[in-house]
């Protein structure tokens, strides 16, 4: 591939790796991880409330990583209340699941702005044959889709299978009993799935300038070691 075209796609895949950096850290500070509605099951029961007046017992709430804020509906009107995780829900939710997501985060929005900054140096520089090179690209971009692959499935776990929202719903909370009623997850949690398909579309455009995967096997070991002369 001409040199010129190679760097188009280094450069290509340094611009998206940094807007995925900022997409996440954009991401980490906002509550539309999660929306959804709860609604409240003793004030329903009391009245017996079905059809239309089920509606004044169904608030709301969004949460993301460190705030969130529901609306409580009991009948008589609806009553925001603003939340953090930290220090107030900790004994509440799986406080090991969720710090892992923050970690995860943290690493992700790191070995995207390595990668994109190896992938100006590949780019414009002299980059060596190993970590500098097209193999620590390779090593970047899969580090960075491992890590939003894992924050997905650890928050949808914590979400999912432990009833954050439920659990978030009812803290404090000695006279009612709150249940979710529709639950979906938010903007946020989409943008480290999109940053997750662009690191591996990353991977695919290293290849496309001519280098091979990890592991494989070359087919001519003189020819390739010609090339990697004539590059580095």
């Amino acid at each position: 591939m001409p040199a010129q075209q190679r760097k188009l796609i280094f450069c290509t895949a340094g611009v998206l790796s940094f807007a995925c950096a900022l997409g996440t850290a954009a991401a980490i500070g906002t509550q539309l991880w999660v929306r959804g509605t709860i609604l409240c099951t003793t004030g329903a029961l009391l009245v017996n409330a079905t059809g239309p007046e089920l509606h004044k017992f169904i608030g709301e709430i969004q949460y993301g990583l460190f705030s969130g804020q529901r609306v409580r509906q009991c009948g008589l009107g609806g009553r925001p209340l603003q939340f953090s995780f930290f220090p107030d829900l900790l004994r509440t939710i799986p406080a090991s699941i969720h710090v892992s997501v923050i970690l995860f985060c943290t690493v992700l929005i790191i070995f995207a702005l390595v990668g994109s900054g190896f992938f100006m140096f590949n780019a414009f520089g002299r980059p060596y044959e190993t970590l500098h090179g097209p193999m620590g690209l390779y090593l970047w971009s899969f580090i960075a889709c491992s890590c939003g692959c894992l924050i997905m499935i650890l928050f949808s776990s914590e979400v999912k299978i432990h009833h954050l929202s439920e659990k978030i719903a009812n803290f404090k909370e000695g006279s009612f009993i709150f249940k979710t009623h529709s639950e979906q997850f938010a903007n946020s949690f989409w943008t480290i799935l999109v940053c997750s398909l662009v690191h591996f579309l990353n991977a695919l455009l290293i290849r496309l300038a001519g280098f091979d995967f990890p592991f494989s096997k070359p087919k001519d070991s003189g020819t390739i070691s010609g090339t990697v002369d004539l590059m580095y």
